[in-house]
């Protein structure tokens, strides 16, 4: 068994083509290894309000000071990296929020067996169908489209529950240096960052698989992933 440790943001488009490229290296493997995938929670801006007014442009016009022109032409090419892997962004009508709510509810179903239903659920409602997933109605229906029970996730987003676990996994992404997302971790050892092309998936399992240790020279990152 290949134990899998994904750390993502529900607001990172490279979160969503990372997770999509890491189907497809697994698929590529054709069922040489049993894999056991688990999403940790790590919010990019803990302090983002659930509500404002601000585009997507906006938001990296305010966080790299860069002009509104090279803002959307930066989301283009996101846009085009997401068609390469098989997604179809709608950035124009991205809906900012704080996304801890979205993490919570990615837990509960965690609870419940259906943790990878939710995440996908929830990047696709984000960033395909311009959803607001800081609005707890909103949390709801996603949650009862992966099959959850509606009532139990709204009982749930009504208090704190989960709060402490998504805490959890960014306090444990700070302890091992963790600065972007997405952020995979392979059966402790192993460590490939950012959202890469599908093989290279692939060949860090092959490689944990046949017991090879990651060197410090070894971890994979690029450009694609936010921080």
């Amino acid at each position: 068994m290949v134990k899998v440790d994904i750390w993502s943001d529900v607001a990172c488009p490279f979160c969503y083509i990372g997770k999509r490229n890491f189907e497809r290296g697994v698929q590529m493997l054709e069922g040489e290894q049993d894999i056991e995938v688990n999403f940790r929670s790590f919010q990019l801006d803990p302090s983002a309000p659930v509500t404002t007014k601000d585009s997507v442009h906006d938001m990296l016009v305010k966080k790299y000071g860069m002009p509104l022109a090279q803002a959307k032409e930066m989301n283009q090419n996101v846009t085009q990296t997401a068609k390469q892997a098989g997604l179809r962004f709608d950035l124009d009508n991205v809906v900012l929020t704080n996304t801890m709510d979205a993490h919570r509810l990615s837990h509960f179903a965690k609870q419940q067996g259906k943790m990878n239903d939710v995440i996908e659920a929830l990047l696709c409602a984000y960033f395909v169908e311009g959803k607001h997933v800081g609005d707890l109605s909103v949390l709801a229906s996603i949650g009862e489209q992966a099959g959850l029970d509606k009532n139990a996730v709204r009982d749930m987003l009504a208090g704190h529950s989960f709060k402490a676990e998504v805490n959890k996994d960014q306090e444990d992404a700070k302890a091992i240096g963790m600065t972007g997302v997405p952020f995979f971790v392979i059966n402790d050892t192993y460590a490939v960052s950012g959202a890469q092309p599908p093989e290279v998936f692939a060949n860090a399992l092959r490689d944990v698989t046949e017991k090879e240790k990651l060197s410090q020279d070894a971890v994979c990152t690029d450009a694609h992933r936010c921080e």
